[in-house]
């Protein structure tokens, strides 16, 4: 009783830290603001009966609600998403070296993203087919290195990692190849500057959309934290309480491929955010998914949200792709993880 009310204040607490990081981040860029500003212009806007993009709002409304909080809402719901689509990479594959973007993942949600935009692949989707080409490739990329990863014999983290890899090279490989192919200057350097990562193109119409399939998966794996608490101790023993964990891996890919693919849809290639906060929060709390889950998804929308206020105030007048930020941080760490002898699941 005692471990779930410490385990509820930590939750509140962490949320208390979500919320100043967005003050914060609020306040932090190119202009500037303090926090009785950034106050004073939010009860504004609610007491105004003018639209929040409405032209007759002057330049700090349009910074603040126009700019600030929409990108600010989607690193948050962004850094969620791709923290908890780590847990369960993690859980499928047993291992903490796992994640999204180094098993390539990333990089297919990324193929699938570039042809679309280049090319106009998948526009029979509707308005929202760069999302929809984004999952595709993401999900052919996860069952790609399932099944590199089961050729001759057992599955185990070395083949997992290096087939990851390879995939995710053949991914990059090809998106250069088509940008190479692509006669579209404006296309090809908005491909560019997407694919380095960055939060500066989230409007308000984007937000519900990405929300709705972010938090919606994450409660979904929320509800299935016994199905992965048995990944953890391994296919014999689930067989043994009557579970077959091959099913479930399957749902588990399709859902997080559709995590990664919008989030790839939205903010570009976003790497390391799936390995770094999963390890932290467990190393902090444990193993038990139930609190891994929503704890690494505050975490990672807190990691976010400060990294995109870093981004925008580390070089003076100029902002610092996210995604060269993130691999900054998360590279060393990943190498620091790799060459320690036991992973967090009681060694290989």
């Amino acid at each position: 009783m005692l471990q779930r009310i410490g385990y509820t204040a930590g939750g509140f607490v962490l949320i208390g830290v979500l919320a100043v990081a967005i003050l914060w981040g609020l306040s932090v860029g190119t202009v500037q603001f303090s926090l009785s500003q950034i106050f004073n212009i939010v009860i504004d806007q609610f007491s105004s009966p003018l639209a929040i993009d409405d032209p007759m709002n002057g330049p700090e409304q349009t910074i603040i609600w126009l700019l600030r909080m929409p990108r600010l809402l989607m690193a948050a719901i962004i850094g969620a998403g791709l923290a908890v689509s780590g847990v369960i990479m993690q859980a499928i594959v047993k291992n903490p070296l796992a994640d999204p973007y180094i098993l390539g993942i990333s990089s297919g949600a990324s193929l699938g993203a570039t042809v679309a935009i280049l090319f106009g692949v998948g526009v029979m989707f509707g308005e929202n087919f760069v999302g929809v080409m984004a999952f595709i490739g993401a999900m052919a990329i996860s069952f790609g290195v399932l099944f590199i990863s089961n050729l001759g014999g057992r599955p185990n983290s070395v083949k997992l990692i290096l087939g990851g890899l390879a995939l995710s090279a053949v991914c990059s490989s090809f998106s250069s190849f088509v940008v190479y192919l692509a006669d579209d200057k404006e296309g090809i350097q908005t491909i560019t500057y997407w694919l380095m990562g960055s939060f500066a193109g989230a409007k308000w119409d984007m937000l519900p959309f990405i929300a709705v399939v972010v938090l919606v998966s994450i409660i979904f794996f929320w509800s299935q934290s016994r199905i992965l608490n048995m990944m953890l101790l391994g296919d014999e023993v689930a067989i043994t309480l009557g579970r077959d964990l091959h099913r479930y891996r399957q749902v588990y890919l399709i859902i997080s491929s559709l995590i990664i693919g919008f989030v790839v849809y939205a903010a570009g290639m976003i790497g390391f955010v799936g390995l770094l906060i999963p390890h932290l929060v467990r190393m902090t709390i444990g193993t038990n998914h139930w609190t891994l889950i929503p704890f690494s998804a505050l975490g990672g929308s807190i990691f976010l949200v400060i990294a995109d206020g870093l981004c925008r105030c580390i070089i003076p007048h100029a902002e610092l792709p996210i995604g060269i930020l993130i691999s900054l941080i998360g590279a060393p760490t990943f190498v620091y993880m790799l060459v320690r002898k036991n992973y967090g699941f009681g060694g290989e």
